[in-house]
């Protein structure tokens, strides 16, 4: 989810950039180009940032931040553990 904060418009134009580097990622991956692969998530990690996807936290609800976490690690484990295959 991206950071509700953010005026409309730029949001519209960070997700275009997002989807135009995941794009990029795609074609540099059939092309075999790791240099070009390399660009293209730094482009991603970029736009998810800008986006408040990553990067610090733009809430303030006193929540841990669990982003990047399994939930089998997290306070979440039980609920997990009762819903893995």
């Amino acid at each position: 989810m991206s950071d509700p904060g953010l005026p409309e418009d730029r949001r519209k134009v960070l997700v275009k950039d997002l989807m135009k580097a995941r794009r990029a990622v795609a074609a540099a991956r059939r092309a075999k180009d790791k240099a070009a692969e390399d660009e293209a998530h730094t482009a991603v990690d970029l736009a998810k940032r800008a986006l408040g996807e990553r990067g610090p936290v733009w809430w303030d609800d006193g929540a841990p931040d669990l982003n990047r976490h399994m939930a089998r690690t997290t306070c979440y484990a039980q609920w997990y553990a009762g819903h893995s295959a």
